[in-house]
């Protein structure tokens, strides 16, 4: 099985992309955040195969699973806040497994109260895969985290010092969720730095390789004793006009 993660910094602009990115990869789920807007076109990939599921704002946010087969939707909101109405969390099962998409906020500037948002949305994803793991349900959370795990996954580290994706407290929850015994599904496999999933349009940073890794799957034990592969596809972030972000991939065996 292969299930896959990407920003794609709105459906609306990259819908192209994804599309190509379907026919030529031909995931069996696909994960994509940021479509920023209330449309989603899912007949569109229904003319190619695949099922769909979103959860839409208009304008920001946005996170939707694109899948071959039919899933079963368990929850299209992050529990344990009725009143936040961001569209960051979709939770499905396909196959007696959970996939989790996750857009979670990026939280700068730190000293105002999305950086205090951010922290709190991270303790009730905590919570939440917490209670998961109790209940020894098998699951993959991918998307975009919005943290810099180490220094090695940034070009600059002194130049995101302060900045919230790279803040002591956003990698001490983000830890957290590793010691819930997850596993960073790339680090299984690739423990080299300068390994990327994003490179800001501005000052040449993708010509210069000059990126970030904020883009993760986590995987359950199970799920983790399973995984063949976990790659990052540098492609799509060549293509014309593509988004910031690159696909992350996890291969799992059937």
């Amino acid at each position: 099985m292969k299930i896959v993660s990407w920003n794609v910094n709105s459906i609306k602009a990259r819908l192209d992309h994804v599309k190509r990115f379907l026919e030529e990869s031909g995931p069996d789920v696909l994960m994509i955040q940021e479509l920023k807007g209330l449309e989603f076109p899912s007949d569109a990939f229904k003319n190619i195969g695949y099922e769909s599921r979103a959860v839409t704002q208009k304008a920001y946010n946005g996170v939707a699973i694109i899948s071959k087969q039919p899933v079963t939707l368990i929850h299209d909101k992050l529990p344990g806040d009725d009143a936040d109405e961001q569209a960051r969390y979709l939770e499905v099962e396909l196959d007696g497994l959970r996939f989790i998409n996750i857009y979670l906020p990026n939280g700068n500037p730190v000293d105002t109260e999305k950086f205090t948002y951010k922290l709190a949305w991270m303790e009730r994803l905590i919570t939440r895969l917490k209670d998961l793991r109790s209940d020894n349900i098998p699951f993959a959370i991918g998307g975009d985290f919005n943290v810099i795990p180490e220094d090695k996954d940034c070009h600059d580290p002194e130049s995101w010092k302060g900045d919230a994706l790279f803040h002591i407290e956003s990698r001490r929850k983000f830890r957290r969720l590793l010691n819930l015994g997850l596993t960073d599904a790339f680090r299984v496999k690739d423990t080299r730095g300068e390994q990327y999933t994003f490179w800001d349009y501005q000052a040449g940073a993708w010509q210069n390789d000059n990126g970030i890794r904020i883009d993760h799957f986590l995987l359950s034990p199970a799920l983790a004793d399973k995984m063949k592969s976990c790659t990052i596809d540098r492609n799509p972030r060549g293509w014309e006009k593509p988004s910031d972000h690159t696909p992350i991939i996890v291969e799992l065996e059937s």
